[in-house]
C-alpha cells in the first residue's frame, strides 16, 4: 500500500470557496418553488433560519475538534478519541452516506439543468422511474460529467481547488444578478400565502436542511491539506456556515417575491424561471441556470473531496478495505476512494429526477446522526481532557455543546415515523436500512484486515 503522504496547498480563499461551493450546490435552482410550494414564505424561511441556527452551533463544535486535531478523516477522528471504534464507526459511517448522497446527486441535476437549457436533448427513452421519464441523453449526460468530475480529483486538489475558486466566483455573481432582479421588480404580493401545511409543512422544508448545508465539514475532512493555522480553520468553517444560510434565506425569498404562486406550483425550476421574470426574458433564466450548473460543480466536486478522505480514514484505521487509504504516487490523492465515489455517481442517472429528493432526504438523516455524535464527542471531551491544546476554543463550550447536541437530537426525531415529516416508505428507509446493513457487513473485518 503506497503510503505518501497528503499535500498542504489550500489556503483561506480555497477553504471558503470549497466549503461555500460545497453548501450551494444545485438545489437553490431546482428545489426553491417546492420549498414555497410546500411551506409557504415565511415557512421556508423559518425552516432555514431554525435549521440554520442549528448548524452554526453545531458548526462551532467542529471549529474547535477541527483546529485541536487536524487530521483527515474529521468525525471519524473525533469519534474515535471520546468514544472509541463501534461508535466512531456508526458516525462515519452514516457521515459517508450522506457525504456520497451528494455525488449521486449532482450526477442527475447536471442532465437536469441542461434539459432546461435544451428541451429537444430528451431522445432515447428507456424507462420510467417514480414517475420521472429516463433518456439515453440525459444517461450519456451524467455519465460522462460524473467521468470528468472523478477524473480532477484523481489528479490531485490543487486542481480540484483551483476550478472550486473559479466556479464558484462564477454562480455567485449569477446569484446576486438575480436578487437584483427579484428585490427591484418582486411584489410582496407574491409572497402570499405565507405559510402552507402548517407546522408539518415548515418542518418538511427543515428536514432538508442539514443535508443542504453539510459542506462546511468538509473543511476538516481535507484538514491535512490545508496551509494555514489550526486557529483559522475553525473560524473560517463557522464563516462558511454564516455565508451559506444567509445565500438560501435570499434566494428562497428573492423567488418568492419575483415569481407568483401560480406560478411557483407549475414550475420546474422556479429561481430560473423567477430570474425570467425579474428580467423580463427567458435569456435571463437561462444565464440563472449557468450559475446553477456552476453550483452543481462546485458541490460535486467539494464532496469527492470530502467523501474520498472519509473512505481514506476508514480504510486507514482498518474499518474498511486497506486499498482506499491508498494515495496516488504522483498526485498523492486517496484514488481508488475517488473511483469508488465515481461509479455509484455514474449509476444515479440511470433512475432519472425522482431519486433526488430520495437522497436529500436519507442523505440529511444520515448527516444528523454524524451531527449528534459529535456534538456529544465534544462535550465529552471537553469534560474527560480540558487540557488538549484547542488553537480555536469555543467560548461558553459547555453551553454551546449542549445546544448542538439538543438541537442535532431535534432535527433526528424529524426524520423517525411518527414525525409529520417522516422518511418515506419505503424508498428513504430502504435507502438508511440497506446502508446500515451494509456497514454491519463491512464491521465485522477485524482492524487491518486486507
Amino acid at each position: 500500500m503506497v503510503t505518501t503522504s497528503f499535500v498542504r496547498v489550500l489556503g483561506r480563499r480555497e477553504v471558503i470557496t470549497l466549503a461555500f461551493g460545497a453548501m450551494i450546490g444545485w438545489s437553490w435552482v431546482l428545489l426553491t418553488g417546492d420549498w414555497l410550494t410546500r411551506a409557504g414564505t415565511l415557512g421556508t424561511l423559518l425552516a432555514f433560519i431554525i435549521g440554520g441556527t442549528a448548524v452554526v452551533f453545531i458548526g462551532l463544535t467542529y471549529a474547535e475538534l477541527a483546529s485541536a486535531m487536524p487530521l483527515a478523516g474529521g468525525e471519524h477522528v473525533y469519534t474515535q478519541r471520546a468514544f472509541g471504534r463501534t461508535p466512531s464507526f456508526i458516525c462515519t459511517w452514516a457521515l459517508l452516506m450522506g457525504y456520497l448522497t451528494v455525488p449521486t446527486f449532482e450526477a442527475v441535476a447536471l442532465p437536469t439543468a441542461a434539459e432546461y437549457l435544451f428541451p429537444a436533448m430528451k431522445t432515447g427513452y428507456l424507462w420510467t422511474v417514480g414517475g420521472s421519464d429516463v433518456y439515453v441523453s440525459f444517461v450519456i449526460v451524467g455519465v460522462v460529467s460524473t467521468a470528468v468530475m472523478t477524473a480532477i480529483n484523481i489528479v490531485g486538489i490543487r486542481v480540484a481547488a483551483f476550478i472550486q475558486g473559479v466556479v464558484t466566483t462564477l454562480f455567485f455573481v449569477i446569484g446576486l444578478f438575480f436578487l437584483t432582479g427579484a428585490f427591484s421588480s418582486g411584489s410582496a404580493a407574491n409572497t402570499e400565502p405565507l405559510l402552507i401545511g402548517g407546522a408539518a409543512g415548515t418542518l418538511g422544508v427543515l428536514m432538508m436542511v442539514p443535508t443542504l448545508l453539510v459542506g462546511f465539514d468538509v473543511i476538516p475532512q481535507s484538514a491535512e491539506e490545508i496551509d494555514l493555522p489550526f486557529q483559522e480553520i475553525g473560524k473560517l468553517l463557522v464563516i462558511s456556515v454564516a455565508f451559506a444560510v444567509l445565500w438560501y434565506l435570499l434566494v428562497s425569498l428573492g423567488v418568492a417575491l419575483a415569481l407568483s404562486p401560480e406560478l411557483r406550483a407549475t414550475s420546474t425550476m422556479a429561481t430560473a424561471d423567477a430570474t425570467a421574470a425579474a428580467w423580463g426574458g427567458q435569456w435571463a433564466g437561462d444565464l440563472l441556470v449557468i450559475g446553477g450548473i456552476g453550483g452543481i460543480l462546485t458541490s460535486w466536486n467539494a464532496f469527492i473531496v470530502g467523501g474520498s478522505r472519509v473512505l481514506y480514514a476508514l480504510g486507514h484505521s482498518g474499518m474498511l478495505p486497506p486499498a482506499f487509504a491508498d494515495l496516488h504516487p504522483r498526485f498523492r490523492t486517496p484514488w481508488k476512494a475517488v473511483l469508488f465515489i465515481g461509479v455509484l455517481a455514474g449509476i444515479a442517472p440511470l433512475f432519472g429526477r425522482t431519486i433526488l429528493i430520495w437522497l436529500i432526504d436519507a442523505g440529511s438523516f444520515a448527516i444528523v446522526i454524524a451531527y449528534t455524535m459529535v456534538a456529544a464527542a465534544f462535550l465529552l471531551l471537553r469534560a474527560r481532557e480540558p487540557d488538549m491544546p484547542r488553537p480555536f476554543r469555543v467560548p461558553a463550550g459547555r453551553t454551546v455543546g449542549w445546544i448542538a447536541l439538543l438541537l442535532s437530537g431535534g432535527l433526528f426525531a424529524l426524520y423517525l415515523p411518527w414525525s409529520p415529516s417522516a422518511l418515506i416508505w419505503p424508498w428513504e428507509w430502504a435507502m438508511v436500512l440497506g446502508w446500515a446493513l451494509l456497514g454491519a457487513v463491512f464491521y465485522r473485518r477485524k482492524p487491518g484486515a486486507g
